[in-house]
């Protein structure tokens, strides 16, 4: 679950290199990227996170509408995985997939007796309806 967490808080940051490079290698001369750490605590895991909102939002907000029509590719080891309009990366590789892993940590949230917050408007756990 601390694993999920930190991964959630790393996905804006995604953002930022999608907008900022014109590609991204998993595995650059056939070395994986290592995986970040879990956060140790919910103070650095917040931390991580509004770190790269921040940044993310500043990305965004320099970036032009020719820059988001531009591609964008995923390769690993130089090849191409795929190649896509930045737009749709925003949408595709990091909104939707925060939203997927944002539901699952809800899951494991409930699984663990832990309240879920509220995702879309309040939750059963808060009481409020």
């Amino acid at each position: 679950m601390g694993w999920l967490a930190g991964h959630l808080a790393d996905l804006a940051g995604w953002a930022v290199d999608a907008l900022t490079h014109d590609s991204f290698d998993l595995a650059p001369q056939g070395v994986q990227h290592a995986v970040p750490a879990p956060p140790r605590s919910c103070q650095e895991l917040l931390e991580r996170f509004d770190k790269n909102v921040s940044s993310a939002r500043s990305a965004l907000a320099s970036a032009s509408d020719a820059g988001l029509r531009a591609n964008w590719s995923l390769l690993r080891n130089g090849a191409p995985l795929f190649s896509m309009p930045r737009l749709d990366v925003l949408r595709r590789f990091i909104l939707n997939h925060t939203i997927h892993h944002r539901a699952q940590l809800g899951v494991y949230l409930r699984l663990n007796d832990i309240p879920v917050p509220a995702l879309y408007g309040p939750s059963a756990d808060e009481g409020v309806m």
